[in-house]
């Protein structure tokens, strides 16, 4: 039997959907091994973000209100203390920012071996197998953990978001942990968010990305933009237009960028780097414009339209308009 705890992130005082991601593994691993599984709340307003969790089938809501916005080294005390007390096998986030910042710090903590930003999880006689991408993506390894606890952060795009299963979970406030001379040398200042009324990158069904090809910020603005709009997708970029600073790097696409995998992406303008590839490629139906026919990103398009984006975007923009 292997109980599981999973770790939510909060933003603004709510659970994200990453949080879903994270459940959904929980729930696979506890129904192989006839365990169950928490869920913890911590941060400012943990109390009420853990109303929307409650019906997901956690045994138990453990909220821990730690004041003064998130740093790892305020966090991972309590989330460490709460994993020795109640002597869980597995610890799990997502491998968003904040479970790839928090977690190692968890892990060392309470001396645990870690798998990190895994695809799937495999339980064959009672041991875990972790399935992880390596080489950006061209090579998926099988990986188990020998220590007593294990810390495990799943990615977003492989495992579907929980639904809801019904019932209520109980609600227990846990303590916070001791302040640590670590994190009274860290001061949270402030966290700045970008507004927008398109979808989020990383949970939309439908993103469009422009490369370096589209040559400049205005262009992004005035040829791709609407392209997005008309498609009702988020906006994402490849490395190279983030560098030449057409888009802020929160759009970011690839191997040091965010990973997506939405039901149809159209890249414009991308040659199809492999750090690019590695964040996109699990994408459900991929549609590329690149007047370059010999370009990487072909090897994996479902259809490949050789022409030039100044020319086919708008003409696209038009017919997905007049479709609506």
């Amino acid at each position: 039997m292997t109980d599981v705890l999973v770790v939510a992130e909060l933003a603004e005082g709510a659970a994200r959907k990453t949080t879903l991601s994270a459940i959904t593994f929980a729930r696979q691993v506890t129904e192989a091994t006839d365990g169950a599984f928490d869920v913890l709340v911590i941060g400012e307003g943990a109390e009420d973000a853990a109303e929307s969790l409650t019906g997901y089938g956690a045994r138990t809501l453990l909220t821990a209100d730690v004041e003064g916005g998130y740093t790892a080294e305020a966090y991972a005390p309590t989330v460490a203390e709460v994993a020795k007390e109640n002597e869980y096998g597995v610890l799990v986030a997502c491998a968003s920012t904040y479970g790839k910042d928090l977690m190692p710090r968890v892990a060392a903590k309470i001396g645990a071996g870690v798998a990190s930003d895994i695809s799937a999880v495999a339980v064959e006689d009672g041991t875990l197998h972790y399935t992880r991408p390596m080489y950006a993506g061209n090579v998926f390894g099988t990986m188990t953990v020998t220590t007593d606890v294990q810390v495990v952060t799943v990615r977003q795009t492989e495992f579907d978001a929980a639904t809801e299963s019904g019932g209520s979970s109980d609600t227990e406030e846990v303590d916070v942990a001791d302040a640590t001379e670590a994190a009274g040398r860290i001061e949270f200042v402030s966290i700045e968010t970008v507004k927008s009324e398109r979808p989020e990158l990383t949970e939309a069904d439908v993103v469009v990305s422009g490369g370096r090809s589209l040559k400049s910020a205005e262009n992004f603005e005035n040829v791709l933009e609407p392209l997005v709009d008309a498609l009702g997708a988020a906006m994402g970029a490849s490395r190279a237009a983030v560098d030449a600073g057409y888009v802020p790097n929160d759009l970011q696409i690839g191997q040091t960028g965010k990973v997506v995998a939405p039901k149809l992406y159209v890249a414009v303008g991308i040659s199809g780097a492999i750090q690019h590839l590695a964040g996109m490629k699990g994408s459900k139906t991929i549609v590329a414009i690149n007047k370059d026919k010999e370009a990487p990103i072909a090897q994996v398009a479902d259809y490949f339209l050789v022409a030039d984006l100044f020319d086919a975007v708008p003409a696209l923009t038009d017919a997905v308009k007049s479709a609506g």
